[in-house]
């Protein structure tokens, strides 16, 4: 903190406000001074010799010299290694019960004094100095940790630690949550620390709002994913490997984790991507459901009343644009501090909200964590009565800059402080919004500062247990989010909650889904916003997606390659700036056919998310998903599956009008000219200004709105339910193959199980038979259908 901050603070929010801000940091500062005893002469430790083990059910512990280690295969073939006594729970990533233990692995002596736990899917060995290799039934090697080492303060203290760990030459890296460089991590350093982004965040603005130790490595001789659940702040170094030429050695790839503190405790799961991610979502939770609505276009209103909001609606429906959904409020200044604040200028919110409904348009709420310190602050009178506010070392409550003022945030961490933000969140969807935005839960304290946050000595409940930020601060957007969806869930059990949350950490699918930045940086920005979601995905969080920007000087092929590239991700909001119309008339025609577009698309999303919440699997995924073993595809960063059916290759450069997509193995056709191409391999294809490539595999089943669906937001009001007006596209399949696909019809925004439809297609006398499962076996389809590819 120097002249230089306060320059940047009065820059950013204004003389008064800024020096605030400064007085916030400087707060932070001397707390952390007072709360956080220096860590002074510290002694290193790693495991020492193997003395001997004890076998449990699914594995055992191995005793050794200086530490010990339990391992535990579950029955979902999903291994838990914990040191120091470490042990599954309590975890704030883990939903649900905690997996049973395989009956049928057991704890064995190895060659050389090592231990091994043989199971149906790896073999789990370990050296007798403490090495820990993850092998395949075959016995090739996909991990091997080395053994772990830790420094502890002499004086007493968390002991800080580091785990290397070797992976294949070949393999590549991808996760950590959302990351604006990936989605595949490339050598280099990447910090486990919720951070606020800067305005106009790009590929180098690492780390982000959302990060977790979740690893997913892809080699020729398997996938794994490794998690190492331990909440504090810490770093992630990447070195990729090299294969040897001709007869030189291979250099395996190194992944190296230095964490402050907590446990060393870590799963892996193996296996194809697909049953990877399968497994990550029966370990931590099965992603929540969004409402139909929620998949389609958004838009949202940092500022205005309700007059504003009415005119919105309305300009969409005069050009034909579709809409489901208006948020009010954004950004921490403008957002809501607390469910329970007043919006000024919404004198008769519910008739608004009963309005819109009946249009087929929500209301959604931004909310942030802060709370205004004022003494004639309701909700900060309620919260201070009850000691529900982040206190520090010495009980006083801890104070941060936002907004006009000083603030307090709820300690998220303890249940008590949930149950009543759970109840005004609960509110919320009583006065009639469907749902709720939380912005500003890294959580920020004082925004005029990169990486500003609560004073790390400050002092949380973490479910009784205690402890300070340092533990608390990367979970706490989750905890915000659990309390808000739990409250919502409460007030309207009929209807499925929608949630979106500007950070969280490994399990937050559980509550809704993550609010990934603004697309401000240009055209770099389109490859951050494309990672982001694809790396969240990959750590069990489907449902993701950016805001799209314009105004501000920005061209007009920029701004529909932003639209573009966000109509195919789950997540589509649009802010006032990038109303199509400040464009003029051809762009705002070039944009509604994007929009239609993705409400065409919109049972097919909705077939996505239900297959995400019985799954794992992400709505949008890398082109190697089903191909683990092309090494072509694991370096394909400029293009994504959506689902199994589509590959969608989104335009990243300016002034392009073709570009080359990589295509998996198969026959796949251009759904703008039905042209067909063959994979694998690089094709080349058209890339007008008015859309992006968007290629169906060939035997494709996809479930589409009948042509009649048009530009209608809110299926309700045009007569029948989505599920009515769904239909079937064909995508015809090469002669002497196979295709097919899955269709859900959600029929409404409550908790009914629907029904899975299977769908297979073939080729028979030159017309494609579309045949869909049933108890009896298989009955032909007669429509409606539409068929392409037969051109």
């Amino acid at each position: 903190m120097d002249g230089r901050d306060l320059v940047r603070a009065v820059t950013t929010l204004g003389t008064a406000q800024g020096l605030r801000a400064l007085r916030s940091a400087w707060r932070r500062h001397r707390a952390d001074a007072v709360g956080l005893a220096p860590r002074g002469a510290e002694r290193a430790r790693v495991p020492g010799p193997a003395e001997g083990a004890e076998p449990l059910p699914g594995g055992g512990t191995v005793r050794f010299a200086r530490s010990e280690l339990h391992i535990m295969v579950t029955v979902g073939g999903a291994v838990f290694r914990g040191w120091d006594g470490a042990r599954p729970e309590p975890s704030y990533a883990l939903g649900g019960a905690l997996p049973e233990p395989d009956p049928r692995a057991g704890l064995e002596p190895d060659k050389d004094g090592g231990w091994q736990v043989v199971s149906e899917r790896l073999t789990v060995a370990v050296s007798r100095h403490g090495a820990v290799e993850i092998r395949t039934p075959g016995g090739v090697v996909l991990r091997r940790d080395l053994p772990p080492r830790w420094w502890e303060p002499v004086e007493g203290g968390p002991a800080r630690w580091v785990q290397r760990s070797e992976i294949a030459a070949d393999a590549r890296l991808f996760g950590l949550g959302g990351r604006a460089s990936g989605p595949r991590l490339r050598d280099g350093s990447y910090r486990l620390w919720n951070t606020a982004p800067r305005p106009g965040f790009g590929p180098g603005d690492d780390p982000l709002h959302i990060t977790m130790p979740v690893q997913t490595v892809v080699a020729d001789a398997g996938c794994h994913l490794a998690f190492h659940d331990n909440t504090w702040d810490g770093r992630v170094i990447v070195r990729e490997g090299q294969e040897g030429a001709g007869s030189g050695h291979d250099r395996p790839g190194t992944v190296e984790l230095r964490m402050e503190g907590g446990p060393l405790r870590s799963w892996v799961l193996v296996g194809t991507p697909a049953r990877v991610l399968g497994g990550w979502a029966q370990l931590t939770g099965a992603p929540a459901l969004p409402p139909s609505w929620a998949l389609g276009p958004q838009h949202v209103r940092p500022a205005g009343g309700e007059e504003d909001v009415r005119r919105t609606v309305e300009a969409h429906r005069e050009r034909g644009l579709p809409l489901s959904a208006v948020h009010v409020g954004g950004g921490l200044h403008g957002a809501t501090a607390g469910p329970a604040a007043d919006l000024d200028g919404f004198p008769r919110l519910s008739v608004l909200a009963k309005d819109l409904r009946e249009d087929g348009v929500r209301l959604v709420r931004a909310v942030c964590p802060a709370v205004s310190a004022g003494p004639e602050d309701v909700l900060y009178g309620q919260g201070s009565a009850g000691g529900l506010f982040v206190r520090d070392t010495g009980g006083s409550e801890v104070r941060g800059t936002a907004g006009r003022g000083d603030c307090v945030f709820p300690d998220f961490t303890d249940p008590r402080v949930r149950e009543w933000w759970g109840e005004l969140s609960g509110q919320v969807s009583a006065e009639g919004f469907a749902g709720m935005w939380l912005d500003g839960n890294e959580p920020v304290s004082c925004t005029a500062f990169p990486g500003a946050t609560l004073p790390r000595s400050s002092r949380h409940v973490l479910e009784g247990r205690g402890g300070d930020h340092r533990e608390a601060h990367n979970v706490y957007g989750s905890a915000m989010a659990r309390a808000a969806y739990e409250g919502m869930r409460g007030t309207l059990p009929e209807e499925r909650p929608f949630l979106l949350s500007r950070s969280g950490w490994a399990g937050m699918q559980r509550y809704g889904g993550a609010w990934v930045g603004d697309l401000t940086t240009g055209w770099p920005g389109l490859r951050a916003a494309l990672s982001l979601v694809l790396g969240l995905g990959l750590c069990g969080v489907p449902y993701s997606g950016p805001d799209v920007e314009g105004g501000d000087g920005l061209s007009a092929e920029l701004y529909l390659r932003r639209l573009q590239l966000a109509a195919y991700l789950p997540l589509l909001r649009m802010r006032d700036s990038a109303a199509p119309w400040v464009y003029g008339p051809e762009v705002t025609a070039q944009a509604r056919a994007v929009l239609v577009e993705r409400e065409r698309l919109g049972p097919y999303f909705m077939t996505l998310a239900h297959l995400a919440r019985l799954t794992g699997a992400p709505y949008v995924r890398p082109l190697w998903w089903r191909s683990a073993g092309d090494r072509a595809l694991r370096d394909c960063e400029d293009a994504f599956l959506l689902g199994d059916s589509l590959l969608v290759a989104p335009v990243l450069e300016p002034g392009a009008d073709r570009r080359a997509v990589r295509l998996p193995r198969g026959r796949w056709y251009d759904t703008a000219s039905g042209r067909p191409y063959e994979g694998p391999g690089q094709v080349l294809v058209d890339a007008p200004v008015s859309r992006i490539p968007v290629l169906a595999r060939a035997g494709a089943v996809l479930p589409v709105l009948d042509d009649d669906g048009g530009a209608r937001g809110g299926g309700a009001r045009d007569g029948g339910t989505r599920a009515d007006r769904v239909g079937l596209e064909v995508w015809a399949p090469a002669a002497g193959r196979r295709g097919g696909g899955l269709v859900v019809r959600d029929a409404g925004d409550g908790w009914a199980e629907p029904e899975i439809e299977r769908y297979t297609s073939r080729l028979s006398g030159g017309r494609v038979v579309v045949e869909r499962a049933t108890d009896d076996g298989q009955s032909v389809v007669e429509g409606p259908v539409r068929v392409r590819g037969l051109e």
